[in-house]
């Protein structure tokens, strides 16, 4: 009898240590924001791939943001210990009665927001403002890259367009332009500035560098100049919102919406020969800059893949030059909002 009380001692012990060690809070931090954070870029993604397909088969976008993630998780543990020590007189033995039970319970709570009415038009239909487009570039996204997917036009050159009818070609000027811009943005000599006059009025300008600079980037900046009709002696442009400008001291420019930008991206996706002359999808650019392939089959390594119409659209993860411009698209959402701020996503973990 002697023997069997230590026993006993040692396994109430160890089930009072496992019920006080049973606290899973502070140890799902880490994994249940990776994941979650996974979660949802991966489910953007594929939502915005899916419109821009979409878009192209005149199928009207839709779109639904996550409005909060709430996991709930709870641990309950109980454990039991009984004995019986017989008497000297007793029949019986000495006994000893374990028990243990526990309960693992993972709730998580996910809800959506359709985008829809004044949001939808503010979000997706508004055109983007100036200076959102030019602080990317101010951030260092190539500034051809940017102008090329965010602007309709530039002091009257014009940009290529989708129609039903087919694709307008970009004016050969505005091209050059672009080729222009993109020489001076790598030596250095063009900024973004925010100038606040005395009725505190801000005005976003565009500014060149005339000093230190090397007579290559000095011609491209002549002819940008005479390709724009800007002042040549000028160093400061206003950026103004418009087809053409009211004097050579400003760039006026006409952004896209975002659903434009969408739209323009989705003439440059992979469809069936038959759905276009069928007239299903509508025509595409010829010759693409940017690769939204086709199949039948569920690709083996998709940067991002989305089931559409019996066929899989992805974009291949080795192809870099899409993948950048498909994440630029994805960063004009937030560029696109500029009305009332939204709650952003919170992921709430209680843990019991």
């Amino acid at each position: 009898m002697k023997m069997k009380l230590p026993m006993f001692l040692v396994v109430a012990g160890g089930a009072v240590a496992l019920c006080g060690c049973a606290s899973i809070g502070p140890r799902t931090i880490a994994r249940d924001r990776f994941e979650y954070s996974s979660a949802v870029g991966e489910s953007w993604k594929r939502q915005t791939l899916l419109n821009i397909v979409k878009l192209r088969y005149l199928d009207p976008p839709t779109f639904v943001d996550i409005g909060q993630i709430v996991a709930g998780y709870s641990l309950e543990m109980s454990a039991s210990v009984g004995g019986q020590f017989a008497g000297v007189d007793s029949i019986q033995g000495n006994t000893l009665t374990l028990g243990g039970a526990g309960r693992y319970t993972d709730r998580p709570t996910v809800t959506y927001s359709p985008l829809t009415g004044n949001r939808f038009i503010r979000s997706l239909m508004t055109p983007l403002s100036i200076e959102a487009v030019f602080s990317t570039i101010q951030a260092g996204w190539p500034v051809d890259n940017v102008l090329f997917s965010a602007l309709s036009s530039i002091n009257g050159l014009k940009n290529h367009d989708a129609t039903i009818a087919g694709i307008a070609s970009p004016d050969p000027g505005f091209l050059r332009v672009l080729e222009l811009l993109r020489q001076i943005q790598v030596s250095g000599a063009v900024a973004l500035r925010i100038k606040t006059d005395a009725q505190h009025q801000q005005t976003t300008v565009l500014t060149f560098r005339s000093k230190d600079i090397t007579p290559e980037t000095q011609a491209a900046i002549t002819e940008l100049r005479q390709l724009l009709g800007l002042n040549p002696q000028a160093q400061e442009f206003k950026l103004a919102f418009g087809t053409t400008s009211i004097s050579d001291n400003e760039l006026a420019v006409v952004t896209r919406s975002l659903t434009h930008i969408m739209g323009m991206m989705a003439t440059m996706i992979e469809v069936p020969p038959e759905h276009v002359t069928q007239g299903r999808a509508t025509p595409g650019v010829s010759n693409p800059a940017l690769r939204i392939r086709c199949t039948k089959s569920r690709p083996a390594d998709a940067f991002v893949a989305v089931a559409y119409r019996q066929r899989w659209f992805w974009i291949d993860d080795c192809d870099l030059k899409t993948k950048r411009a498909f994440a630029f698209m994805m960063m004009l959402f937030t560029l696109a909002d500029s009305g009332e701020r939204e709650k952003p996503v919170q992921i709430t973990i209680p843990a019991q």
